[in-house]
């Protein structure tokens, strides 16, 4: 593969000698125009790579504010191929920062593969994390999306051992997404200790970058993982933000205000190692 904007940005995450904040928003939520303001202003308020979730009617790995997420997405109308003209939308302002389509294969598959790869090639999508694909199934997916140059991000969890590890990450590219505690998303507090043990066990199985969410919810969470980490992925909170705002525009400047928050925490960590 060639480098992309992934490998590009950790690359200057790591001559900045700090870790990297990594958003998850719901395409589509709470309406496409809002989710899209959203979008457009996370670069600014620091994020420096984005997840956009692709909603989906069954997300079986998610959390009850993720679900909600995705069900208010869907009933307004948000589908795979509005999700990536909202990428292509993005990319006319923002060239750089890197987005990553996170959620499940399903859509994918009703879309057809070739035809999803093809579009988000186009669009400007720069890497896939599908949270119910293994590495065993790499030829559906994972495979062809390197062809196009998209990086195949995987998940590995506090039950990943090492006898299983090689497989997991077989074929990954981009970062390797740690999710800090089995379960559900947003439903369990931050072991930080045991997430700086997590991160030096897996950088002995690879050179790749180490993003970790699950249960980040806080500026000072958020810096807690950042001194053991390249990333902070945090999700549920800002998807909670959203949700209990009153209207439209208070959600936005809800979330975005958070970001620069978590930003902050990110930033002034004191790095470990």
């Amino acid at each position: 593969m060639k480098q992309t904007r992934i490998d590009r940005r950790f690359a200057e995450l790591a001559a900045a000698k700090r870790a990297g904040l990594v958003t998850f928003t719901m395409a589509g939520d709470p309406d496409p125009e809002t989710s899209f303001r959203i979008l457009q202003g996370l670069p600014a308020a620091g994020a420096d790579l984005i997840e956009l979730g692709m909603p989906f009617t069954d997300p079986m790995a998610d959390g009850p504010a993720i679900q909600a997420a995705g069900l208010r997405a869907l009933d307004a109308g948000m589908t795979l191929r509005k999700t990536l003209e909202m990428v292509r939308r993005f990319r006319k302002q923002d060239d750089t920062t890197p987005l990553i389509l996170m959620g499940y294969y399903n859509p994918v598959y009703s879309y057809g593969v070739p035809a999803f790869l093809d579009d988000a090639a186009a669009a400007g999508v720069d890497g896939l994390i599908i949270v119910d694909l293994p590495s065993e199934e790499d030829p559906e997916l994972c495979l062809p999306a390197m062809e196009k140059n998209i990086n195949f991000i995987r998940l590995a969890t506090p039950t990943t051992d090492d006898a299983r590890l090689p497989a997991v990450l077989n074929n990954a590219s981009g970062f390797v997404y740690y999710v800090s505690f089995t379960g559900i998303t947003g439903a369990a507090a931050l072991d930080t200790q045991a997430v700086g043990e997590a991160v030096t066990r897996l950088k002995r199985h690879t050179q790749l970058p180490i993003a970790v969410g699950f249960g980040i919810k806080t500026p000072e969470q958020a810096a807690a993982v950042a001194r053991h980490a390249d990333a902070a992925v945090v999700g549920s909170a800002l998807i909670a933000r959203l949700a209990d705002a009153p209207d439209r525009d208070t959600a936005i400047s809800a979330v975005l205000d958070l970001v620069k928050a978590l930003a902050d925490g990110v930033r002034n960590a004191r790095r470990d190692g």
